[in-house]
């Protein structure tokens, strides 16, 4: 009796390249994207040479996390973003469905409103790509 084969399972990485690029494209001063996984795994990224992607996304899950816990103690509410900003720069994280994140990093010269007005779809359109299409709609 000859086995079958599992179904090919579409994996989004491409989809999920291909948002960052774009976002990237639309905002000249972002330095780089990553998209992480609620448990710290690496998914996707466009960083820079000095930022070392696995790590990343570790410290990303986080601070996902701590804004989820601050988000929820201070007002019983869902995270949506963290804005973090440094001496070189901006570092924001956005909430990319229940299970992943987008993390942007910016120059200092950046327009936060710009960012965000881009970022926020992008982040949506992220979580959409990572939860695929669903079979049990009905």
């Amino acid at each position: 009796m000859a086995k079958r084969a599992a179904p090919a399972v579409r994996l989004p990485e491409a989809e999920v390249t291909a948002e960052l690029r774009t976002l990237r494209a639309r905002i000249p001063q972002l330095t780089g994207t990553l998209v992480a996984s609620a448990d710290g795994l690496l998914i996707a990224q466009d960083l820079p040479e000095s930022v070392e992607p696995s790590g990343m996304a570790a410290v990303t899950a986080t601070g996902l996390s701590l804004a989820h816990r601050i988000a929820q103690t201070a007002h019983g509410g869902a995270f949506h973003e963290v804005v973090i900003r440094g001496v070189d720069g901006y570092v924001v994280i956005y909430a990319a469905g229940p299970t992943a994140s987008l993390t942007v990093l910016a120059g200092p010269a950046v327009n936060v409103g710009r960012l965000h007005l881009e970022s926020r779809p992008a982040a949506r359109a992220i979580a959409a790509h990572l939860a695929g299409p669903r079979t049990d709609r009905t």
